[in-house]
């Protein structure tokens, strides 16, 4: 088990599904890994957030669709933390990134704000609160690794190092070159590639949420009964394990991985 009560600066610490539907999406998500959710209020008994967690440990959220947002499937949004918000703002913009929310304080939880790199995809960061991250990871159900498709790797990798001072390493895949953020402890913090040739033009440059399973071809037939969509998959890659695409009902994409290192 990967437990976790704090991030290094630079290092993705949670991810969460803005869902036009939270409690459809609740039901897809704890019926496929096993979640609980705790339903977050605000002060007029509005549900304003909800905490999944896992043997009573924080491992995901979701929330709302903005009303700019509707009719778009949801969106998994990957979180990297920093030490101050307010400063990596700063940086965003002087890397040509674009501020899409300011910074802001949610409460005693911590505090955000959300970017949009050169390439366009949409990034967040979490100054840690009272809510630290993911408490725990990289274990079957739960969130595993990060992953950036885009269509300009060079613009998108010098904005990531500017602004969290990362650095890579690159490494030949099946896929073409897949460049790997170096430090983390699971084999680098996340990753980025060039987006799969064919990949129709109206879909955006994204980062993408990968979950870990104990049985992929299992998680794809219960994925399937829940209303699900299977895009890819369950397909092996050599050294690293088996992996599928999948969608939830309402659209949402994401990824799940039997990590060889399982077997």
């Amino acid at each position: 088990m990967s437990t976790r009560s704090s991030y290094e600066p630079g290092t993705p610490c949670w991810v969460d599904l803005m869902s036009p539907d939270v409690d459809a999406s609740t039901t897809f998500y704890s019926g496929l890994f096993g979640w609980d959710a705790d339903d977050q209020f605000d002060e007029e008994g509005t549900r304003i957030y909800t905490n999944y967690t896992r043997e009573g440990q924080l491992v995901a959220g979701a929330g709302p669709q903005q009303p700019e947002m509707q009719g778009a499937p949801p969106i998994w949004n990957t979180y990297i933390a920093t030490a101050d918000v307010d400063q990596t703002s700063k940086k965003v913009e002087a890397a040509g990134g674009t501020v899409m929310m300011p910074a802001m304080d949610v409460m005693d939880q911590g505090r955000m704000a959300i970017y949009a790199d050169p390439t366009g995809a949409m990034v967040s960061v979490w100054q840690a609160g009272a809510h630290t991250g993911a408490q725990v990871c990289n274990e079957p159900g739960t969130w595993h690794w990060n992953e950036l498709l885009t269509r300009d790797v060079d613009a998108a990798s010098a904005f990531y190092a500017e602004v969290f001072d990362w650095t890579y390493e690159t490494m030949d895949m099946p896929g073409g070159a897949y460049h790997v953020v170096e430090g983390g402890d699971e084999g680098g913090r996340g990753a980025m590639m060039a987006m799969p040739p064919g990949m129709p033009d109206m879909v955006p440059n994204h980062w993408v949420v990968y979950f870990m399973v104990g049985d992929a071809d299992a998680t794809v037939e219960r994925a399937r009964e829940l209303g699900g969509q299977v895009v890819r998959g369950p397909d092996d890659m050599p050294g690293v394990g088996r992996m599928a695409t999948l969608h939830d009902p309402m659209g949402g994409s994401f990824m799940i991985l039997e990590s060889a290192a399982q077997t």
